[in-house]
């Protein structure tokens, strides 16, 4: 019996049924579908996560026969995770189903081919000049093992190889990354699909410049979305949005290509596009104004936020001693760091009412002040984390040159079986010609959670359960030594 007669009797015999039962036999193989010609991209959409992950929308249109195709859509990143693979036809999406789906990445290179030629015919070009023709056997880690017509065993190492000669390309090879569709169209004519997947390979981060006035009192902020991608697709044109936080995501093995990546860093845009910020669930999204193009292999940046005049501050801070970490310590000479350096820091706020206004993704930021000669030198480099509008930025420069710390443990008494008495001197030397400074000393009261200063020579502030603080003003070319004695009691 011929197929149509078949499927006509089935179809009678289905329609004599009840309603609740159903009947499929279709005979349905890739080989009886029609190739349907390559499609025009129309549309694409990125979402990227910092994270590195990207949401890739990509609709194109294809013209389907009625009955089986074989729909073959090139392009797609190298880095696509096959399981998060969504078909959609924006056209018919009643009458297109999808019978098969497939991510074809058998790519072709030396070793895929050395693969697909094992126990065949194949040449081997030396470095001198040599041929070499027979069966191979192995190409294993690039070393080439032919046997010739003769029997002889030829071995042949990767840095003698020159060329390697196959008679063709064998089938199954791409020379892109593919995802294949077997499909059943019921109707005729130009569809168009959307393919929604994710990939790896694709990240942005935030890259923020700061210049620091001279009085270290205010700085203008220039905050950069750098996108990089070398997830092994280009997209020309694409709706490019962008999520900022923290978004949960189980592992997975993801197939993949490894291919060898560079970076091509592309020239900073002279004009500022206009970047839509807007809360999304408990995210950040940044949507950028107008069409980009992501080149693979490209790191492109594009400017999202400014500000000028924000109010800043510079503060020092000189930390010797060691946290609290919840065990009792009776060792004297433990927390004896040895630490001298001060710590330079810079703070200031995202809030509206101090010239910035704006949430600021996690990044990181250079900070630049100009020198008597106007060219602007790099003072310091950090990173933050995501800081919503309205909150502090403290950034940490580097150490202060000129500025000096010293702790001294003066006194040390274990009182009884639970009780503990030591004294501490803090030496803080300013060596700058004629520039008072304010150095902010913590203390982290690390032997037991139990604790009484029973005397200090400057005032203090409790920062927590188990740290004080003390501020204090250096005079150019001086020193101010801090004292305070802590008495720790704990049970028996």
């Amino acid at each position: 019996m011929s197929r149509k007669p078949f499927l006509l009797a089935i179809l009678l015999f289905a329609l004599l049924l009840p309603a609740a039962v159903t009947i499929v036999a279709q005979e349905t193989s890739a080989e009886d579908a029609s190739p349907v010609p390559p499609g025009d991209r129309e549309a694409v959409a990125l979402t990227i996560y910092n994270q590195g992950t990207a949401l890739v929308q990509d609709r194109r249109s294809y013209t389907l026969d009625t009955g089986l195709n074989l729909l073959n859509f090139v392009d797609v990143a190298a880095g696509i995770d096959p399981t998060s693979v969504q078909f959609n036809s924006l056209t018919d999406p009643d009458g297109t189903v999808v019978l098969e789906q497939s991510y074809v990445y058998d790519l072709v290179d030396s070793f895929a081919l050395l693969n697909r030629y094992l126990d065949q015919t194949i040449e081997v070009v030396a470095i001198d000049g040599t041929n070499y023709v027979g069966q191979l056997l192995s190409g294993r880690s690039g070393e080439i093992i032919l046997r010739t017509d003769e029997g002889q065993v030829i071995v042949v190492s990767p840095d003698d190889i020159r060329d390697l000669r196959f008679p063709e390309l064998p089938g199954g090879l791409i020379t892109r990354p593919t995802l294949r569709w077997l499909l059943q169209s019921a109707a005729s004519g130009e569809q168009q699909v959307e393919l929604t997947y994710l990939t790896s390979g694709m990240n942005w981060s935030a890259d923020y410049v700061i210049l620091l006035n001279s009085g270290n009192t205010s700085l203008d902020l220039n905050g950069w979305i750098t996108l990089n991608n070398t997830s092994g697709a280009s997209y020309s044109d694409a709706l490019v949005k962008l999520v900022a936080g923290d978004v949960n995501r189980l592992p997975t093995e993801v197939v993949r290509m490894e291919m060898d990546m560079a970076y091509a860093a592309a020239p900073m845009p002279t004009m500022a596009p206009q970047v839509e910020q807007r809360n999304f669930y408990e995210y950040n999204l940044y949507e950028i104004q107008r069409p980009v193009t992501v080149v693979d292999n490209e790191t492109k940046q594009v400017e999202f936020v400014s500000g000028a005049d924000v109010p800043a501050n510079t503060f020092y801070v000189y930390d010797s001693s060691q946290p609290f970490y919840g065990g009792l310590l009776i060792d004297q000479y433990y927390g004896q760091t040895g630490i001298t350096d001060v710590r330079n820091y810079l703070e200031f706020t995202t809030n509206e009412e101090n010239g910035l206004g704006a949430d600021l993704p996690a990044g990181r930021i250079r900070v630049y002040q100009e020198d008597i000669d106007g060219a602007a030198l790099l003072i310091g480099e950090n990173t933050i984390d995501h800081t919503p509008e309205g909150e502090e930025v403290e950034i940490f420069l580097g150490n202060a040159f000129d500025l000096v710390g010293e702790r001294i443990q003066t006194n040390y008494n274990l009182l009884a079986d639970t009780v503990l008495e030591e004294t501490y001197e803090i030496h803080l030397r300013n060596r700058k010609d004629d520039q008072p400074v304010e150095i902010r000393v913590p203390e982290h009261l690390f032997r037991w959670s139990n604790w009484e200063i029973l005397n200090a020579s400057a005032d203090f502030n409790q920062l927590d359960s188990n740290t004080i603080e003390f501020r204090v003003e250096v005079p150019p070319q001086g020193e101010t030594v801090i004292t305070y004695t802590v008495r720790y009691t704990w049970p028996r």
